[in-house]
């Protein structure tokens, strides 16, 4: 089959499932691309927001929360190709905060019960999401750490909230006072390493984080409507948010006073981002390209490689499964990589991520088949919801041929 002909006969198969999921009331609308080469297909359906009005369409703002940690990652790559960043250095010279660590003695432990790190973090140990920080797999305020986090308003260990007034050196300041919650390089945990990461690109460039991706990703890829807001002139294409509350949607961020509707104090480099399909697509061909847009080598495909390859042991990757999924390892930055093929067709070597406020990102570079969905339905956990295995489903279940 050629591309073309695949891409046609998936897209009806897609808007077969994502128009019956949307009837069920799962979602107001979503939309959906589908990419093989350089050639995609776009699916919309549906509406942006409960009561009808305006219809989802192919350029509909969406909030791509951890969607936003690979592109963060490949923002920390170029800086390791450019020497600014060394993998086996330590953070200290860049984040002072975080040198001389100590580490909870029990994770369930109290604050002030540590021992001496073994060792310093390194770049590396942020990139591969083992500095020894991350979310806990506790019910909120279970444990003390957890209480000191809340105590400090620091965000970053959970779903991002683009209202918070905390800088990114006030952040690493905060952050600074904590524990580890493992030894430096032990153990995989969630979330917080590419918030990490994101100052430690901002130290290192001597730009911020939005202005670096702008300049450096965005632009060069034409990703014109990815940032970590959506501007005035934008409002009107971005979707409202909502979480399911039994079998309702219950509104969590109205488009019209959106929380995104303005730039942030402090821009989440694990989940800060807005985006459309189109744009994650073109992100997706930089990484099947290996780095290269036209004439340009904009990463190197060591950089890709080492993005697009796991890094965690055995044990890492069992005590990350909760929130990793069976069979799935952990590239560097931010993407989990498929090592066992998958029920809904995926093989080993694809990769990607999902983003919690309701969006799903796979990529397959056998094939160079892509499937991108974004709806604007909150997951309500770790595991995503049967759309988005539908979607992937039908996609990857009939790429060969």
């Amino acid at each position: 089959m050629t591309a073309a002909g695949f891409l046609k006969t998936t897209a009806q198969r897609v808007r077969g499932v994502l128009e019956d999921h949307v009837a069920r009331g799962y979602a107001t609308g979503m939309v959906a691309l589908i990419g093989r080469g350089d050639e995609v297909e776009a699916v919309s359906v549906g509406a942006k927001a409960l009561g009808g009005g305006d219809p989802m369409r192919r350029d509909t703002l969406f909030r791509i929360a951890s969607m936003t940690k690979p592109i963060t990652a490949a923002a920390g790559m170029m800086l390791v190709e450019e020497g600014k960043l060394t993998l086996d250095e330590p953070v200290d010279r860049l984040l002072p905060e975080l040198a001389d660590r100590r580490v909870l003695a029990r994770i369930d432990g109290a604050v002030d019960d540590t021992v001496a790190a073994k060792r310093p973090i390194t770049v590396e140990d942020v990139m591969s999401f083992r500095l020894g920080l991350g979310l806990i797999m506790a019910p909120p305020g279970a444990w003390p750490i957890q209480r000191a986090i809340a105590g400090l308003g620091l965000v970053g260990f959970g779903p991002p909230d683009p209202a918070s007034p905390i800088d990114p050196d006030d952040w690493m300041a905060r952050l600074g006072t904590l524990p580890l919650m493992a030894q430096p390089g032990e153990a995989w945990l969630y979330t917080t390493a590419s918030n990490v990461l994101g100052v430690m690109i901002a130290r290192a460039s001597g730009q911020s984080l939005p202005a670096f991706l702008h300049a450096r990703i965005f632009e060069p890829l034409g990703m014109k409507d990815t940032a970590f807001y959506a501007p005035p002139a934008k409002h009107d294409r971005l979707a409202s948010a909502y979480r399911r509350v039994g079998a309702a949607l219950e509104l969590i961020d109205a488009a019209e006073t959106s929380a995104y509707g303005a730039p942030p104090a402090f821009p989440a480099g694990d989940a800060g981002l807005v985006s459309t399909v189109d744009d994650m697509f073109a992100f997706s061909r930089l990484l099947l390209n290996l780095g290269r847009v036209g004439d340009r080598q904009l990463l190197s495909k060591a950089s890709v490689r080492a993005m697009t390859t796991d890094h965690l042991t055995s044990a890492q990757r069992a005590g990350g499964s909760a929130i990793l999924g069976p069979g799935r390892g952990w590239g560097h930055g931010g993407m989990a990589i498929v090592l066992e093929a998958t029920a809904e067709g995926a093989q080993p070597g694809a990769y990607g991520w999902n983003g919690g406020f309701g969006t799903s990102w796979l990529v397959d570079p056998r094939t160079e088949t892509v499937a991108i969905l974004m709806t604007q339905t909150m997951f309500d956990g770790p595991d995503p919801p049967a759309v988005h295995k539908d979607f992937q489903r039908a996609v990857f279940g009939m790429t060969e041929g």
